[in-house]
């Protein structure tokens, strides 16, 4: 019989050569990182005519050569969040061997939905949940597991919390079964994640209530307790307070051991948004604040962020693993599969969230757990936030800047001209506009890559650093390049 050979085939010694040419250019690229911009801000049009038109072809083409240019036109035009002076969104350097891990992956490409799909990958998936538990402090019985992102595993909790705490059966008979308008609280600093989740679960963004902070951006418990209590008594149904590890704009903390202590006393679900700030709560000194998300009912963190692993790799963690069943488990007459033996049920993770099939994201993690352990990735971290200490602390010495914040790895400050410094509220639009247009500059420079937040209604620069390739000489360039950046801007604006 003749084997059917298709374009899409390579043999052994093609793809070993397609391969080793590869790993070579992507070596190279690791290699040359720092000397290279950090972006070319290559314009939208000009990449478009890179990729030579917008039709299909109708013929193909080699792949060495295919894979080759595509290498260069990723190398030489896209944004570098692995480079040591990236600081702008909170997308960490992505460690080498979890691309590896991503090449290995997808080279077997088990389907993570169910067990006998995928027995190693199951496996090694239920095994990364545990440690990323126990990495952060969380109790290693819960039940997880990996997704896309950080949006997605603040969902998991969400829907595995209206499933836990309404009080009908809300798979079966929906909102519409009660005419009780539901309620859920979170603070104003609070991720765009839980207005999706209000949408897509079909309760409405009228159903959040947004919850007041003090002066360092933590949710205040006193109004949330007031909230809660105007809400039962005006008939409604709370049902989700949810707490902030790390805000995306200031790395702020909510007061998490007493949001557990008022959702304990009116019996809501408490779910942590640790997507940024999770890993840190494994630090032995870090805050009680951040500690106290081992009180939670879900955790949601992205080990993309500060466990510097390849996108995608999102994790939801929740306490009791039997929640995650009954908001996502059905049983279909086309899923068939036996239980495991020894009395084991067999975890099949399509009943544990919303995707049936599933990719194999666990083992990219697990390999740079395996390669790294708790202890050095734990100095990693604290080797960020120490950075970020020292740009706070350079930012403090210059009369040209105005430091603002420092949370975890977060710092935001702000460019002032001498001749501006201490000039009152009628320059804080001009110090707005200018610090805007100082930011499009410092992207668009290949120097580095700061982003942007709004704290107390002024327009400020932001560094984030998860990097586990930044050290000190570049923490103080970021302090020459604002400053001598932000005088050419100076004299432009005027």
């Amino acid at each position: 019989m003749t084997r059917r050979r298709t374009p899409l085939d390579v043999s052994g010694a093609e793809f070993r050569a397609l391969g080793h040419s590869l790993v070579d250019r992507i070596a190279d690229l690791y290699d040359s990182m720092t000397s290279r911009p950090v972006t070319r801000a290559t314009p939208q049009q000009a990449i478009r005519e890179m990729l030579e038109g917008p039709d299909l072809p109708a013929h193909g083409e080699p792949a060495g050569a295919l894979l080759a240019r595509t290498a260069e036109l990723l190398f030489e035009h896209s944004l570098h969040n692995g480079h040591p002076r990236f600081f702008g969104y909170i997308t960490s350097s992505a460690a080498p061997l979890g691309a590896l891990g991503d090449l290995l992956a997808a080279a077997v490409n088990p389907n993570v939905g169910l067990w006998e799909l995928a027995p190693v990958a199951t496996e090694i998936e239920a095994l990364t949940i545990r440690w990323i538990a126990e990495l952060i402090g969380y109790p290693a019985s819960c039940g997880g597991l990996l997704v896309s992102g950080g949006n997605v595993a603040n969902m998991i909790g969400f829907f595995a919390a209206r499933r836990a705490k309404v009080p009908w059966d809300v798979r079966e008979r929906g909102l519409g079964a009660d005419p009780r308008e539901l309620a859920l609280y979170v603070s104003r600093e609070t991720h765009t994640w839980i207005e999706k989740a209000a949408d897509l679960s079909g309760l409405g963004k009228a159903a959040i209530r947004w919850i007041d902070t003090d002066a360092e951006a933590r949710l205040r418990p006193d109004r949330l307790e007031a909230a809660i209590e105007g809400d039962i008594g005006a008939g409604r149904l709370p049902f989700l307070v949810v707490g902030t590890a790390g805000t995306v704009s200031t790395g702020a903390i909510d007061p998490l051991p007493e949001i557990a202590e008022i959702c304990a006393r009116h019996g809501l679900w408490f779910h942590v948004d640790g997507a940024y700030g999770a890993p840190a709560a494994g630090l032995p000194e870090a805050p009680a604040a951040l500690k106290g998300l081992a009180l939670a009912d879900s955790v949601a963190l992205d080990p993309h962020k500060w466990l510097y692993s390849p996108l995608e790799a999102g994790c939801a963690l929740v306490r009791d693993p039997k929640h995650l069943l009954d908001a996502y488990s059905f049983h279909p007459d086309y899923y068939y599969y036996s239980e495991a033996s020894e009395g084991q049920r067999k975890i099949n993770y399509h009943e544990f969230g919303i995707q049936n099939s599933r990719g194999f994201r666990a083992l990219k993690v697990w390999l740079m757990l395996k390669q790294v352990g708790r202890d050095a990735y734990l100095e990693m971290l604290r080797e960020d936030i120490a950075l970020a200490a020292r740009l706070y602390a350079a930012i403090e010495a210059e009369p040209e800047l105005q430091a603002h914040t420092l949370g975890l790895s977060i710092v935001t400050f702000r460019y002032v001209p001498v001749d501006l410094a201490g000039g009152g509220a009628e320059f804080e639009p001009r110090l707005d506009d200018l610090n805007r247009r100082l930011v499009a500059r410092l992207q668009s420079s290949g120097e580095l890559f700061v982003s942007n937040a709004i704290v107390d209604g002024r327009f400020l620069l932001r560094a984030c650093i998860v990097n586990f390739r930044t050290s000190n000489e570049d923490i103080d360039a970021v302090v020459a390049a604002v400053i001598r950046l932000g005088r050419e801007v100076r004299g432009q604006f005027t």
